[in-house]
């Protein structure tokens, strides 16, 4: 088992969310953990709540990267990573008007998603590499967010669904590239989880409790949305055993995405 208390852990998109639910579960292992995210308020609130630190930074931005990296480092040896940072624009590739998807808008998906997982992921791992090996050699392990969306893409997600089956498409790869340095890659493809997001939609006036309900009961067991807490406990045991390595992992409660 890979023990990161007293080690430094890196969450991407940490402010809030899935991020911050992983951001909390590694400091309550012990871990120091480096939030990186844009939204500079609500990232110190996060890294308060977990007694770690903050750096905005743009997750496709090699020095901003490389700057909140280096500020991982100097907390501690850097043992863990988490790229939970994505964002989403839904967008049918024609609508019905025939107004084909903005490809500036697709292009923002894939560089967020996508080239920014990766950036962080290259960035992450070569510190891990100049830190000392432990038991069967190894420096570290990284967790990257991927989606069902990969699997199950619904309308409107070609952009979505594109980054995030790049993300576990890369996954085996990144993680025999990394295999030479003691360093694990794996990813975490979460189903439909009850997130921040539908606090701003109520915010705007949707019913998001009805639509929770709504949502929950297309899940085959338990008929509801996942808890934050879940998908955290999973990417702990991805970042802690030792065992597992390339693998794309679903937590979805068994749910398959209809079309729309």
């Amino acid at each position: 088992m890979l023990d990161l208390n007293g080690a430094s852990a890196l969450v991407t998109g940490g402010a809030s969310g899935l991020g911050r639910a992983c951001a909390v579960k590694l400091a309550a292992h012990g871990a120091k953990v480096l939030i990186a995210d844009l939204d500079e308020a609500m990232g110190t609130v996060a890294a308060g709540e977990c007694g770690g630190s903050f750096v905005k930074a743009d997750v496709a931005d090699a020095e901003q990267m490389q700057i909140a990296v280096d500020a991982a480092c100097r907390l501690a040896p850097l043992r863990a990573a988490v790229n939970a940072a994505g964002i989403a624009h839904a967008m049918r590739t024609v609508n019905r008007e025939g107004v084909p998807f903005d490809l500036a808008q697709f292009e923002f998906v894939v560089r967020v998603n996508l080239i920014g997982t990766f950036n962080c992921t290259r960035l992450a791992a070569a510190a891990m590499s100049k830190t000392p090996p432990r038991t069967d050699n190894e420096r570290g392990a990284i967790v990257n967010f991927a989606s069902v969306a990969a699997f199950d893409g619904q309308i409107g997600q070609a952009a979505y669904s594109a980054t995030k089956a790049g993300i576990a498409g890369m996954t085996l790869p990144i993680a025999r590239d990394l295999s030479s340095i003691g360093v694990r890659v794996n990813a975490v493809a979460p189903g439909l989880f009850d997130t921040p997001i539908y606090d701003k939609m109520a915010a705007q006036g949707i019913d998001a409790v009805a639509l929770k309900a709504r949502l929950g009961e297309s899940v085959l067991f338990p008929k509801r949305l996942g808890y934050a807490d879940e998908v955290a406990s999973l990417v702990y045991e991805l970042l802690t055993n030792s065992y597992m390595n390339g693998e794309t992992i679903r937590i979805d409660a068994g749910v398959r995405l209809p079309p729309k």
